[in-house]
């Protein structure tokens, strides 16, 4: 993308950000939300049931070429990441089709101790354009169980939001964590040493290839199936996942996260992800570690009006699960 097209995009951020400050919502009300939906548990208000992982980071050639960000040159960074079940309900069963998508978060460790974080989950795409529709969606959901009169409030909501009714279901359900493609479904502007910028989505690719249940095989699993499979998995040999950046085209929508962008853009390798072990997954550990979508180092900025926000709603949840 030449530098010219990335500042129109640019502006029109700036407008979206202008409008993400009329949102009614406030970060405390998208937690309170999704503790309406799922469930107030003292947990995570979402991907709450989750396994710790360790592992490394190994930068690609191509990523220096489109940003400064220290994690994505020459040196290598140790990581923590957290695979994890949908919802805010700790004990949700792994066969559940509530459960998806699966969520794969990334904590990134310099060697002088600086972090950067990435959320993803399995699903390329958002269901909602902006905070205010997400809270909406969430109290129909909570408005929607069992005995609600029909058209339930979740009937009504999809009739007039089609990509979240695609959401909700078309959604893949994985033979295990390692085995799925995740997606950073918000977008980041990348600046590289020039001064050229890119707006780019991640993609999380496994390199073992994709492996999916059918609804009959997914019958036959167990409710800790893949909890039980990726610690098998791990103790025989690595998880390797190749790291994208996917390039935006001047006409792609920047600002809108249930907007994708075509198959066909231009994607970059980034480098690759080496999960080794398992991680510290202490109660107490895993309440304490969390991941901030807009903590991000020199060279990359937040360009989704929403990545701010969830930011924001972030710290309430963590104080709510101590």
């Amino acid at each position: 993308m030449m530098i010219t097209t990335a500042i129109i995009t640019t502006n029109n951020v700036v407008e979206a950000n202008a409008q993400q400050d009329t949102m009614k919502s406030t970060p405390a009300d998208l937690v309170n939300a999704l503790h309406t939906a799922f469930g107030e548990h003292h947990a995570r208000a979402v991907h709450a049931k989750g396994i710790i992982f360790e592992g490394t980071f190994t930068p690609a050639k191509e990523a220096a070429a489109l940003t400064i960000a220290k994690h994505l040159q020459e040196q290598q960074s140790k990581m923590v990441i957290r695979f994890s079940d949908f919802t805010g309900i700790p004990d949700i069963p792994d066969n559940m089709g509530a459960a998806n998508p699966r969520g794969m978060a990334l904590k990134f460790i310099l060697p002088g101790g600086e972090t950067t974080d990435i959320v993803a989950h399995s699903f390329n795409g958002f269901p909602t354009a902006n905070s205010d529709q997400f809270r909406e969606l969430l109290l129909a959901i909570g408005a929607s169980g069992a005995g609600a009169a029909k058209p339930t409030a979740l009937d009504s909501f999809l009739e007039t939001h089609p990509v979240a009714k695609t959401f909700l279901t078309t959604q893949h359900t994985p033979a295990s964590y390692a085995s799925i493609s995740y997606f950073g479904v918000n977008s980041f502007e990348f600046t590289n040493k020039n001064g050229v910028c890119h707006f780019i989505r991640y993609q999380f690719v496994p390199m073992e290839g994709e492996q999916l249940l059918t609804p009959a095989q997914l019958s036959e699993k167990g409710p800790e199936y893949l909890m039980n499979e990726i610690k098998e998995h791990i103790t025989n040999k690595p998880v390797y996942f190749i790291m994208y950046a996917q390039i935006a085209n001047a006409a792609d929508v920047i600002d809108n996260p249930s907007i994708t962008w075509s198959d066909n853009n231009k994607r970059v390798k980034l480098g690759v992800i080496q999960i080794r072990q398992l991680g510290d997954n202490s109660t107490a550990a895993d309440k304490g570690l969390f991941f901030i979508p807009n903590n991000i180092p020199d060279g990359i900025k937040t360009a989704d009006p929403m990545l701010n926000f969830r930011a924001h709603a972030y710290p309430v949840s963590v104080k709510e699960r101590q």
